[in-house]
């Protein structure tokens, strides 16, 4: 397997050649295959190389950015295909989301009573500093107020996966990282459309219960979901009468809507806020349904909790592709400039993060653990929200251009402080105190 990894990492290099010679030449029928066909080939040769290996995942990104940007039209459209459906974009981040919550657990809330003063501190810089920076960034460099609005946008979204597995690679603390991880995602439904309509209700029209309900379906569904399957892993038999007995009003309540009873109901309880809430009613008792039907596959294939984090790379590299297909002419123009950006947006999270975390007198490795968790953004989320708005690609396009970038610095910062350790002793507990099989964290890479 690594000599063939070793080929692909070969073929890559040498389509470099091809690649400059059809771009120094004027030959787009050359260096479109061979700019897709390098990038891919180094993705897939990375494995071969240890030092390099962590940034495979990565490399998928920009070759999916590559893809996009070379053939923009077969990323947009397949046949009568729109790959920017609504739904379908939905359903992909759903199965990011979902992915990702499988690597959570019921117990990583409570770790709150434990590091309490480290997660109101990480809460707080997450939600200031990111979205303050991305302000800042658009008064600084003149977007068009879409892409504006999404910069803010992916300040503002919760902190995801890939903030944990930097934190494990850096040896830092472990239990605040995946507390403060789960408490920013469970609070993006509010907090994420408040600070859009604060700072960017000026560029672009924000539905504050819109966008809050659009967060619920594409994070709290599919993660409760995900929950749900740990809560049965280890589930009381009162327990699991309880979610049975909600499953099965799910499916009743489910299976009657398209015989009739969402019309009955929308004809007899009118009211857009009254739809709505229905509307998200019927997700949660779909999560309640998917909870169940996994878990009884993950019964039956002991695998497949490993393969989720697979799925969801894949979802991630989808989104990506498309989105950078969708903003194709906005990415020309203004491509350097948002990864200009990207670079900034992200270094001002980890120096804030961690030089606020020590003025609020934490200790040095929770210090580090709030710099990631401000400096690593939601990417998918923010793509996700850009899709429910049917703007995937202007308000989705910086998520597209600033999630290689995090996955980059993240692990270049992980790996200087794991070379630099505070305290062995400290480090060891960090480690040891940790979300049981927390070393499957990082086989997601860096989910973003």
């Amino acid at each position: 397997m690594k000599k063939i990894s070793h080929l692909f990492l070969m073929a890559g290099v040498t389509g470099l050649g091809a690649l400059l010679f059809g771009v120094l030449m004027q030959l787009p029928f050359l260096y479109k295959p061979a700019a897709v066909g390098s990038a891919v080939c180094v993705a897939i040769g990375l494995g071969a190389v240890p030092a390099l290996k962590g940034y495979q995942y990565t490399a998928w990104i920009i070759a999916a950015v590559v893809a996009g940007m070379m053939y923009p039209a077969s990323f947009t459209h397949w046949g009568p295909i729109d790959l920017r459906n609504k739904w379908l974009m939905l359903i992909i981040i759903q199965l990011v989301m979902f992915g990702m919550g499988i690597q959570m657990k019921l117990e990583d809330f409570t770790g709150v009573a434990k590091t309490g003063r480290g997660v109101v501190i990480g809460l707080m810089c997450h939600f200031s500093i990111m979205p303050l920076m991305g302000l800042l960034l658009t008064r600084i460099f003149h977007f068009e107020p879409e892409i504006a609005a999404g910069i803010i946008l992916i300040g503002s979204t919760s902190s995801g996966l890939a903030s944990n597995v930097m934190v494990y690679l850096a040896r830092a603390n472990l239990v605040l990282s995946v507390v403060v991880t789960a408490m920013a995602t469970m609070a993006a439904p509010f907090f994420t459309p408040l600070l859009m309509k604060l700072l960017a209700g000026t560029l672009v029209q924000v539905k504050v219960l819109n966008m809050m309900m659009e967060i619920i379906k594409i994070v709290i569904v599919p993660i409760g979901a995900a929950l749900l399957h740990d809560f049965l892993k280890s589930a009381s038999p009162k327990g699991v009468r309880v979610v049975t007995i909600l499953f099965v009003i799910a499916a009743c309540w489910l299976a009657a809507l398209p015989l009739g009873w969402w019309n009955f109901l929308s004809s007899h309880f009118a009211g857009e806020s009254f739809l709505q809430s229905l509307e998200i009613f019927g997700f949660l008792l779909g999560a309640i349904i998917a909870g169940v039907l996994y878990h009884q596959l993950a019964q039956q294939y002991k695998k497949l909790d490993s393969i989720m984090p697979l799925c969801s790379m894949f979802g991630i590299i989808y989104f990506t592709t498309v989105t950078t297909a969708a903003g194709h002419d906005n990415l020309l123009k203004t491509g350097l400039l948002l990864f200009l950006c990207s670079v900034i947006h992200n270094a001002a999270g980890f120096f804030f993060g961690y030089w606020l975390g020590r003025l609020f007198r934490l200790d040095k490795n929770s210090a580090r653990t709030v710099a990631f968790e401000v400096g690593l953004q939601n990417a998918g989320m923010a793509s996700g929200i850009a899709a429910g708005m049917g703007k995937l690609g202007t308000l989705g396009l910086p998520a597209a251009v600033f999630s290689p970038w995090m996955n980059i610095a993240g692990s270049i910062l992980a790996n200087y402080w794991r070379r630099r350790p505070v305290n062995v002793e400290e480090v060891g507990l960090s480690i040891k105190s940790g979300v049981p099989e927390v070393h499957k964290v990082a086989e997601i890479g860096s989910m973003r």
